[in-house]
């Protein structure tokens, strides 16, 4: 099982999360691009840090709407959106060569994630991105949403991915953050969660439903609450499970 996290996001003197100690528990890293959070500096270092543990770097790209740190919907021409996909694709993938290894996958993030579950022509168009620059490189997104079956039909490597931290629908989307409960902050409660989860058990939706979801890969957002303390927990409750927990992305000689 993959473990990842949203890295990266701090910009200029401002910094968010504690990104080294996320990299000691994590397999994959969602690095942002500068659209919605960090600065090149801070993303270099990122990437860096994120080699020297073995961890796979992923894109993790959005609006370009960085007071709103991405979390916006913006109704894009899909042309601009091709682009700036683009633009975040190369400059963090020019970082990641540079700290001695590359971008393996891409991730959306916050309001372009949600809108891709539905808005078919948003997904056509990052779609068309990666294809337009790599097209061997895996996508990851929520299972059975639009940009996730599109991709596949486009030739893609799509990745299914759960979130310990969020609170689902009935319908396999996520709780709007705007809703109160949208974010689990319990670390025993999450870890649990997610050790259902690999064994079969699904999740549990606000509802009491309980989804049949599967995982390719498990993600704690480094911006929430208490995030390290929450993906340490995750990680020995997977490992009890016993699941191994491996990047998905991973250099095919590293295994971590």
């Amino acid at each position: 099982m993959d473990l990842n996290s949203d890295l990266g996001e701090g910009f200029g003197t401002w910094r968010l999360g504690d990104d080294e100690a996320m990299l000691d528990v994590v397999s994959s890293a969602n690095v942002a691009c500068g659209f919605h959070a960090g600065d090149p500096r801070a993303l270099l270092a990122t990437c860096r840090h994120a080699v020297d543990r073995g961890v796979a770097i992923g894109a993790q790209v959005s609006y370009r709407d960085l007071p709103g740190f991405g979390r916006r919907f913006i109704d894009y021409d899909p042309p601009d959106l091709v682009a700036d996909v683009l633009y975040q694709l190369a400059a963090l993938d020019g970082l990641a060569r540079v700290a001695g290894d590359r971008v393996r996958y891409l991730k959306p993030h916050g309001a372009l994630y949600n809108a891709l579950a539905h808005h078919e022509p948003q997904a056509d168009a990052v779609i068309e991105a990666v294809r337009q620059y790599d097209a061997a490189l895996p996508v990851l997104h929520l299972p059975g949403s639009v940009f996730t079956t599109r991709a596949a039909a486009a030739g893609l490597t799509t990745l299914s991915e759960a979130f310990a931290d969020r609170a689902y629908r009935p319908d396999g989307t996520l709780v709007s953050r705007r809703e109160p409960g949208a974010v689990l902050h319990d670390p025993a409660e999450v870890a649990d969660r997610m050790a259902r989860l690999v064994t079969g058990g699904g999740l549990t939706a606000v509802d009491g439903s309980v989804l049949a979801v599967r995982a390719d890969s498990i993600c704690v957002h480094g911006d929430t609450l208490g995030a390290v303390s929450m993906a340490r927990a995750v990680r020995a409750a997977l490992t009890a499970a016993g699941a191994r927990i491996t990047a998905f992305a991973a250099d095919p000689k590293e295994d971590r």
